[in-house]
């Protein structure tokens, strides 16, 4: 069943020199206790999308054409008092990139999780205090952590209260930002870990952002893949990574090498990603796709479904 379905979102970015077309008609859906990856390169709109769900843009961002609903809520049509009292925290959360950015540093971790249930939820300070406390034990941490300061946890740490932030108030969704960004390969895996097990527990439908796609293999069971503020293929996980269709999946997948299968030379995209302030005609990709013909140069390919196998691919390859 869907939780969110977003449709044809379009999010630009005005500049001086012009609107940066940072999400330009993208859609997908997460369903309920269902896990969905988005990777791509750096600047792709991965997490200008994530931020477009929750209306946390900054002042030069805005929503240009689109839909996104959450359940029976259309959150594109919300005003922004209503997105900050019905979705965010409560319905949505989100664990941000960087978990020290994240945190106050003057202010103990426990005041900050509990200020996130006081703000939403009609409960005692004594009841905010015990719950940010249950909530440190459930993401794998003393309770006693809560008087701590931001700058006397480790990195591992301040992650895994970031996580139980954005769980204080039993959100629906939650989306996570590259959650394990700066953190060493041990502790990468005991976050992702505690995060899964936690997503199983709780029913939570999960959205993680992240460049790493063996990261999302580990933990998501869907999988979008973005090039310049286009979803160039989506669906079914084990699907793609069976059968990859777009070129910029195949040479993605490829980039990575293999721990138990043979040796074999890595793949690379010559090039760079384009200017998104004019980006190419026709298909984005085509200025480093080996597989580019003529009208690729011309014309934008359409986002579809092949064979009806929960498999959706934007590529001239398969019209």
């Amino acid at each position: 069943m869907e939780l969110l379905k977003v449709r044809n979102l379009k999010m630009y970015y005005k500049t001086l020199r012009g609107d940066v077309k940072a999400v330009d008609d993208i859609s997908f859906e997460v369903n309920k206790q269902e896990a969905l990856g988005f990777a791509g390169e750096s600047g792709c709109g991965k997490t200008s999308a994530a931020l477009a769900i929750l209306k946390l843009l900054p002042s030069n961002g805005r929503i240009v054409d689109g839909s996104i609903t959450l359940g029976d809520q259309e959150i594109t049509k919300m005003s922004d008092k209503e997105i900050r009292r019905k979705i965010r925290w409560k319905r949505i959360s989100m664990i941000f990139q960087g978990a020290m950015n994240a945190l106050h540093p003057t202010y103990t971790v426990g005041h900050q999780i509990s200020e996130a249930i006081l703000m939403h939820e009609d409960v005692s300070n004594d009841e905010a205090s015990e719950r940010a406390q249950r909530l440190l034990e459930l993401v794998g941490m003393e309770a006693d952590k809560t008087r701590r300061y931001p700058h006397e946890l480790s990195g591992g740490m301040k992650q895994r209260v970031v996580t139980a932030m954005a769980l204080s108030c039993n959100p629906d969704l939650l989306i996570a930002d590259e959650p394990t960004t700066a953190l060493d390969v041990i502790v990468q895996a005991q976050v992702l870990k505690v995060m899964k097990e936690l997503r199983e527990r709780l029913k939570l439908s999960w959205m993680l952002i992240s460049h790493d796609l063996s990261i999302i293999t580990e933990t998501c069971n869907r999988l979008g893949i973005m090039y310049a503020g286009k979803l160039q293929e989506y669906g079914d996980l084990a699907k793609i990574y069976k059968e990859p269709l777009h070129p910029y999946t195949q040479k993605l997948l490829t980039a990575f090498p293999s721990i138990t299968g043979p040796t074999r030379e890595l793949s690379s995209i010559p090039g760079f990603p384009p200017d998104l302030l004019n980006p190419p005609k026709g298909c984005r990709f085509h200025p480093r796709c080996a597989e580019a013909m003529e009208i690729c140069r011309n014309k934008e390919p359409i986002f579809q479904e092949i064979s009806n196998r929960d498999h959706f691919v934007s590529c001239h390859l398969y019209a």
